[in-house]
């Protein structure tokens, strides 16, 4: 029989997890599969870890591991993955906005033949206006700057094949921007739309700045139109001084004009000096980047991990792992 091993990212979603697996494990029952699932504990500070064994010691397809300490969700995937030896893998978030019902219709599309089957949002229930522009104009805005385009108002939330996923286990870069890796890879690709539903229990761990921080790294993991824009705002610029330059010198050689202008001249000075601190910057972002991929750390570190089948030891009654 095929195996399927759903893969979990998880946050300090103690209060949760024991809905969604139980909604996880009635929508996969019906497939003619061997299932697993492998939850991730992301370095939680919470009962996380003690209600993944409580799952574990009720059903002996669970299997988990234990970050040492947050290393973020990319990184938590990239566990997930490493450790997945399956037919095929689907990666959810444990939040219930991703709907475990849709896994069928993934399913039926990767024996379609398909190697990559994206979950693309049609509605973001429970969302502000703010966010939902935002998430919009991010994933526009990859689509012209990237060379490998993303699939629009598409998450995480995916089915892949065998070999997608050891092709994603080549590419250990330490700067990860999983949405782009799961596009890069390439493979036969395609999409289920579904409505993104709000969150069962909690409140999202991604603050406006992590996103805007999640943002920055998915344009500069797999774009340099910063760089050439950089390079071309400073161009015209240069032209403009220089143009600017040769008439006041044409004015005074041959009108002789007196010495004037201050405000001009300070103005043209914070102009092209901004300027140059922007494109510092941009230069700054990546040249970051390379000193971060130079270091060649590693991805993450586990501190436990509980096997299939494994009986874990009763839960403390504090609540706390041993």
């Amino acid at each position: 029989m095929p195996t399927l091993t759903i893969i979990v990212p998880a946050y300090n979603e103690a209060k949760g997890l024991p809905a969604f697996h139980r909604r996880l494990v009635e929508a996969t029952g019906g497939l003619d599969l061997d299932c697993r699932v492998l939850y991730v504990d992301d370095g939680s500070r919470d009962g996380t870890w003690d209600a993944i064994r409580a799952l574990a010691a009720d059903d002996p397809r669970t299997e988990a591991l234990r970050l040492s300490r947050n290393f973020g969700k990319e990184a938590a995937l990239s566990a997930g993955l490493d450790l997945a030896d399956a037919d095929a893998v689907v990666v959810i978030d444990a939040d219930l906005q991703d709907p475990p019902e849709l896994i069928p219709d993934l399913v039926e599309q990767w024996r379609e033949g398909y190697d990559v089957v994206y979950a693309t949002r049609s509605a973001r229930d429970g969302e502000g206006r703010f966010k939902r522009f935002t998430a919009a104009a991010f994933y526009r805005l990859m689509e012209h700057l990237s060379d490998t385009p993303l699939p629009r108002d598409t998450g995480d939330f995916r089915l892949l094949s065998r070999r997608a996923v050891l092709a994603l286990r080549e590419l250990r870069e330490r700067q990860r921007f999983m949405k782009g890796l799961f596009t890069w890879i390439g493979y036969r690709q395609t999409g289920v739309s579904y409505r993104r539903q709000p969150r069962h229990q909690g409140a999202s761990k991604w603050s406006f700045w992590r996103l805007l921080n999640l943002a920055v790294e998915g344009i500069t993991s797999f774009s340099v139109a910063p760089l050439r824009l950089a390079t071309w705002i400073g161009f015209g610029s240069s032209l403009l001084a220089f143009g600017y330059g040769a008439w006041v010198l044409v004015k005074a050689l041959i009108w002789g004009d007196p010495v004037r202008g201050y405000p001009t001249l300070i103005l043209v000075i914070l102009f092209l000096g901004g300027v140059q601190l922007l494109a510092l910057g941009v230069i700054g972002e990546y040249l970051g980047r390379l000193y971060a991929e130079s270091k060649q750390r590693p991805l993450y570190f586990v501190q436990d991990r509980l096997p299939p089948g494994d009986t874990p030891d009763p839960v403390p009654e504090s609540g706390r792992s041993r």
